[in-house]
């Protein structure tokens, strides 16, 4: 018995073909996506990795995003290879003009280096965000459409805006730590399949009496 879509298929479901589980159609080793995370574009979700600009492997920055996120159209995340120079006059990269504009070319330790991006589980990021380099996005946060991340966002909190600012917490701090502790994302699929109804239902208690198949707390 199936529980639930196969995790390493491209388009899990036929009849949606903008939806993508875009772990298995990235290529680059500097991008690590979880299983179920989803990208939804129908000008061609597969080709994600095109929204991931100034990527150069011998940065060594990479971006890695959780299991179960869910993000939309138009989202662009911009690494540290698009950072120039900022301890000098100008900030103009000569060097990358050439023609003997190239002595002048910055080292490593001249540019700005924000270091990994990281987006946790069960992100919900809406149409035509940008996140930018470094920024780590918490677990269950969810951030509004046009948003630019410039900085962290916590677990479970809402956030937007240019520049991106937390609106509020999803929920009290006590149910922040259970969930945090609980990481339903890392069961099984069997598991998740059975307390699907405690997952998606409005009665947030109800995730307090959720059950490991046999009888054992969730916890």
């Amino acid at each position: 018995m199936p529980y639930g879509p196969d995790p390493n298929a491209v388009h899990p479901n036929a009849a949606v073909p903008s939806v993508c589980f875009i772990k298995n159609v990235v290529t680059r080793k500097n991008i690590s996506i979880g299983d179920y995370t989803y990208y939804d574009d129908p000008d061609g979700a597969e080709d994600f990795e095109a929204h991931v600009t100034h990527h150069y492997e011998f940065l060594g920055d990479r971006l890695v995003i959780g299991k179960f996120c869910a993000i939309a159209r138009g989202i662009t995340f911009i690494m540290n290879g698009a950072n120039h120079r900022m301890n000098s006059v100008t900030t103009y990269p000569f060097n990358i003009m050439g023609h003997g504009w190239e002595k002048c070319t910055p080292t490593l330790e001249d540019l700005p280096f924000k270091g990994d991006t990281v987006v946790g589980n069960d992100v919900w990021i809406g149409q035509d965000v940008t996140v930018m380099p470094g920024v780590h996005i918490g677990d269950g946060a969810i951030i509004a459409a046009e948003s630019v991340v410039t900085r962290d966002i916590p677990p479970y909190h809402v956030a937007g805006g240019n520049p991106c600012r937390v609106i509020r917490k999803r929920f009290d701090d006590a149910l922040i730590d259970y969930l945090l502790a609980l990481k339903w994302w890392d069961w099984d699929a069997e598991k998740i399949f059975c307390n699907l109804e405690a997952l998606c239902s409005g009665d947030l208690e109800q995730i307090r009496t959720v059950t490991e198949l046999g009888g054992q707390p969730a916890r």
